[in-house]
């Protein structure tokens, strides 16, 4: 009677975990802006990723190659969307807005997934996503207003949020892509072809703009973005999708902004105010209630 109970306590903290890895990697992103480019950041954690895969898979790959060869250009659009133009996009937007704001709309992929969703699987939304979907907006609107809509509207100092709505938006493309496709490769494997994409969509820019040097201040930055969001935390989340099921680990999503808002208050110094926590709440509760099934 006990194992079950530590097992599925197990299981629970598999996603959570994930979560906490992505939060952290938020406020990383934010805190490095002053120490690198966005470009040269992108890079490297790429690379990073894709030095430590390589002696794991790139055997396996070759001896799988039959079988992704068919599926290049899936994998390569897939990269396109979720390693380069989500994550260049929000390296971007860090420089213009905080990491609180930006781990609030990273809440926001459920709810642009539902509405790609309708636009290349014609799955169109119930009621409870819709009405869901447009109750999280208006909160997100109070967070970026910071609890007055006309301030919105007149300030033009809001790159940083559109630019990660944005990114968000580039995110919803990859996930419905997936599960559309619904690509028959093992995980890493997959993984690991995206990446070699990734890297190969930055030499333009890399020739382009240059890249920084990585030194004592951009290195500790860069080997965390390489290793843990890039590998450490999908690993863990594509387990508890196994384990548990996509809905019930989706729902756990829900807690980026509120481990983004603590991380960025004690480690970046964000101030954490009664609109972040109104506006928050009123976009969890959206994202809730679109989330509903019945």
């Amino acid at each position: 009677m006990t194992q079950p109970i530590k097992t599925a306590w197990w299981m629970i903290a598999l996603p959570l975990l994930a979560v906490l890895i992505w939060s952290l990697n938020i406020a990383v992103t934010r805190y490095v802006t002053d120490y690198i480019s966005p470009v040269s950041i992108s890079f490297y954690r790429w690379l990073v990723a894709f030095l430590i895969l390589t002696p794991f898979m790139l055997f396996r790959v070759i001896q799988e190659w039959a079988d992704i060869r068919p599926h290049l250009k899936q994998l390569a659009v897939l990269s396109a969307f979720g390693m380069v133009m989500y994550q260049g996009v929000a390296y971007t937007a860090a420089h213009y807005t905080t990491a609180t704001n930006m781990g609030i709309i990273n809440a926001f992929i459920p709810v642009f997934t539902i509405f790609v969703s309708m636009l290349i699987l014609k799955d169109i939304p119930n009621r409870y996503a819709v009405v869901g979907s447009l109750i999280s907006f208006a909160g997100l609107i109070y967070v970026m207003g910071q609890g007055d809509i006309t301030a919105l509207v007149q300030s033009g100092g809001h790159l940083g949020d559109v630019l990660m709505i944005a990114a968000v938006f580039f995110y919803a493309f990859y996930g419905v892509f997936l599960k559309k496709w619904q690509l028959k490769i093992p995980l890493m494997q997959s993984l690991y072809v995206q990446i070699g994409f990734a890297l190969l969509y930055h030499l333009p820019f890399v020739l382009w703009m240059g890249l920084d040097t990585v030194n004592a201040e951009n290195a500790p930055s860069v080997i965390y973005a390489g290793i843990f969001p890039s590998l450490i935390a999908p690993l863990l989340w594509m387990l508890a999708v196994q384990w548990i099921g996509p809905n019930r680990t989706s729902i756990f999503m829900n807690m980026m902004p509120v481990f983004t808002a603590i991380i960025a208050f004690f480690w970046l110094k964000e101030a954490w105010t009664v609109y972040h926590t109104v506006g928050g709440i009123v976009i969890v509760a959206g994202i809730l209630l679109a989330q509903k099934r019945h």
